[in-house]
């Protein structure tokens, strides 16, 4: 018999505005005990009720329920070597206010202290509601105790990172690789809201993977280990720093796109203007963006294949390939589908570098009410 409210609060998150009876339904709960279970939350406005609306399950009059934006705010950290971008959320997932630093050093003491001033300017300037917590992701390694292991874009190994941060502000800190925050976030509030199977596919700097499994981001220490970045995708590809002819980190990473057009043409050429002068047809620029979707449609296709589940979410601050190379894409993934399996899903999050920064502002939100309904 289902009789926690941590799982109420969190499946309100994912669904909500929810109408009484499905939620019900959804969590295996008669009327009465749902109205039980529920009365705390409500009194304390946890939960708040939304105009009548007509049930579709009953076709009766109903106020669904969802989480008030008025609990309080987060704020969301996403670290680089070089940068710190923030958002502040309320628990509504309304975005408040954003702020991005450039790091004074990347010592982790050095780190926490700057970032606890950005946070709390952040939070006092942004909103009058209460700092519940702070959600801070980062490429690399980390453990559910709030370890940093590995993060080689800072030079990190074993840093108790979340814990030097908790000193600064006495509050809590989740700490989260930042693939996984931002696959929790295409789950809990995003494109994939609500499906219970999905994978994430990120491009950038890196290839990132993130799963979703009946309703639950797999996490894993792996999931800092970028292993999804060397999956062969082109036998005749060029080679990646570890010496991967054809990779996902050689075929797609902005640097070995970029490096690749740079070292034809001669001159420095940025990831933005690579993909225009694909775009405007002009060579190199056209043949390596053209091998990167067909290298990022082999990607997709492998990864719903594996996965036996069809729907796939793209970000990333790569994720300009989409929009410049989409026909592409998709045509290589649909060959590569049985054509007796599921269409695919291809879901884009368009919001590129912003995503980051949200995808920990949506596990502080989320551990934030779990706390509060625990």
């Amino acid at each position: 018999m289902y009789d926690s409210g941590v799982e109420l609060v969190r499946e309100v998150l994912v669904r909500g505005p929810i109408a009484r009876s499905q939620l019900a339904a959804n969590l295996g709960l008669s009327p009465s005990s749902l109205t039980r279970i529920t009365r705390p939350f409500t009194e304390r406005g946890l939960l708040v009720e939304r105009d009548e609306t007509r049930d579709g399950l009953m076709g009766r009059p109903t106020r669904p329920l969802e989480i008030s934006a008025e609990v309080g705010v987060v704020v969301g950290v996403k670290l680089t070597g070089d940068l710190a971008q923030l958002v502040l959320s309320d628990t509504g997932a309304n975005e408040l206010a954003r702020a991005q630093a450039a790091l004074d050093s990347t010592a982790p003491v050095v780190v926490a202290t700057q970032l606890s001033s950005l946070i709390r300017d952040l939070a006092a300037r942004g909103s009058r509601l209460p700092l519940l917590g702070v959600g801070v992701c980062l490429g690399g390694a980390v453990s559910e105790d709030g370890v940093v292991h590995r993060a080689p874009f800072l030079g990190w190994r074993n840093v108790p990172f979340a814990e030097q941060l908790e000193a600064q502000l006495a509050l809590p800190v989740v700490l989260e690789n930042d693939v996984v925050a931002l696959t929790e976030a295409e789950y809990l509030l995003g494109r994939a809201r609500g499906i219970s199977n999905f994978a994430m596919l990120t491009i950038g700097a890196g290839i990132g993977y993130g799963l979703v499994m009946h309703g639950q981001v797999v996490r894993s220490v792996d999931a800092g280990l970028g292993l999804a970045s060397h999956i062969p995708l082109d036998p005749t590809g060029p080679l990646c720093a570890d010496g991967h002819r054809g990779c996902a980190q050689a075929m797609l990473s902005s640097e070995s796109m970029c490096a690749q057009a740079s070292m034809a043409l001669g001159r420095p050429v940025d990831y933005q203007e690579l993909l225009k002068l694909a775009v405007a047809g002009q060579e190199p620029a056209e043949t390596i963006v053209a091998a990167a979707a067909v290298a990022l449609g082999r990607l997709i296709a492998l990864t719903a294949n594996l996965t036996m589940h069809p729907t796939v979410v793209l970000g990333g601050e790569g994720i300009g390939l989409w929009t410049a190379a989409e026909q592409t894409i998709c045509e290589t993934a649909r060959e590569l589908r049985d054509p007796d399996a599921q269409p695919l899903d291809i879901r884009v999050d368009p919001s590129g570098f912003e995503a980051w920064a949200r995808g920990a502002a949506a596990v502080a939100i989320e551990r934030s009410l779990t706390r509060l309904a625990d």
